[in-house]
């Protein structure tokens, strides 16, 4: 879960942005206290994800708005589905409006484009999950996103897996070289992982104790070629697949008992779920 103060910074960084010296447009043309009342309705079908920075943005412009969630983050939702009622001063509800929706719309439509890819592999046993590919300052949120969908986060950052990829085993002299030289300074404190490119790589790191494998561009032939191999070596280290996979092809990779199938896309290209306000003038006089 992500704590109150990351949503409450994040939130307010974008309002500032966004807001500036002031709303000049509802300055301009509604008057004071003037009251509101509205409805936050789905568009489209799909993924609830970051009601929880949808409702912050509205109470840090103005703690007397009241907002009554009508669904949670995780939940389904089809078109013309009222997620939330909002009323409060007007000119407070319009300010927050945009951030609200950005917020909401974005990590929704995170959310439900993760959901496809958990949907298309239902019944093979393989795990979808997310990568590092996000938007600067938004990872938290968006790998929160993921997980509103049933799929599962791949490390956070830099910190808490050692994932040796292509550019570090060229650096190093190979896979071997790499390997070696971590496993020599005794067993990592964290889990391991390894990008291999081929067979070649992959028999190599085999011989391993690391925590895991990942397949980079292997297509589904070559995945079976190498579960087959892991086989051969009595390996139980679980394997995990990565590049030219979308949702058309998510299946094939997933039929061959791959355990794990991260995807970029699930984050960098989802594009966002839409959500309104509708607003109109309130009747009720403010207490």
């Amino acid at each position: 879960m992500l704590s109150r103060e990351y949503i409450r910074d994040t939130v307010r960084r974008e309002l500032d942005s966004d807001i500036g010296s002031g709303d000049v447009t509802s300055l301009s043309v509604l008057p004071k206290n003037c009251r509101a009342k509205g409805e936050i309705v789905s568009r489209v079908p799909g993924i609830i994800a970051g009601l929880e920075f949808c409702e912050t943005a509205f109470i840090e412009i103005d703690k007397s708005v009241d907002l009554a969630m009508l669904k949670s983050d995780g939940d389904a939702v089809s078109s013309g589905d009222i997620v939330a009622r909002i009323s409060g001063d007007a000119i407070s509800l319009l300010s927050a409006e945009r951030t609200a929706l950005n917020f909401l719309c974005h990590l929704s439509g995170i959310a439900t484009k993760a959901k496809n890819f958990v949907d298309a592999v239902t019944g093979t046993g393989t795990i979808i999950m997310d990568t590092r590919k996000t938007i600067p300052g938004m990872r938290l949120a968006e790998k929160y996103a993921v997980e509103c969908s049933g799929a599962l986060n791949h490390r956070f950052g830099l910190f808490d897996m050692i994932l040796i990829k292509d550019n570090h085993i060229a650096a190093s002299g190979g896979i071997d070289n790499v390997l070696s030289k971590l496993y020599a300074q005794n067993q990592p404190q964290v889990s391991v992982e390894i990008e291999v490119a081929d067979i070649s790589q992959l028999e190599i790191a085999l011989k391993y104790p690391v925590d895991r494998i990942m397949l980079d561009n292997f297509k589904p032939v070559e995945v079976q070629k190498a579960i087959e191999i892991r086989n051969r070596f009595s390996s139980k280290i679980p394997f995990e697949c990565s590049g030219g996979i979308n949702i058309e092809n998510v299946h094939s990779y997933a039929e061959t008992g791959v355990e794990f199938i991260s995807v970029g896309a699930i984050t960098h290209s989802a594009p966002q779920l839409d959500f309104s306000l509708d607003v109109v003038l309130s009747t009720e006089t403010p207490e």
